[in-house]
């Protein structure tokens, strides 16, 4: 995990906004946190690496 932040400032229309806000509320997830997900996917999708990208995790035993 990080352990120092950086402020990412956006302008983005009032409505959306609104509605983002309120589907984050509803979902009991702050905005930033969605933000922050939303980066690590683009990432990830991107495949770019960074000082501090999670280690995969290992998939889970089938026991069957």
């Amino acid at each position: 995990m990080e352990s120092k932040t950086a402020r990412l400032t956006i302008l983005i229309d009032p409505e959306k906004k609104k509605a983002f806000d309120e589907l984050c509320l509803a979902q009991d997830l702050t905005p930033s946190q969605v933000i922050r997900q939303m980066i690590r996917e683009y990432l990830e999708r991107h495949h770019v690496d960074y000082p501090t990208k999670a280690a995969p995790r290992a998939p889970k035993p089938n026991n069957k």
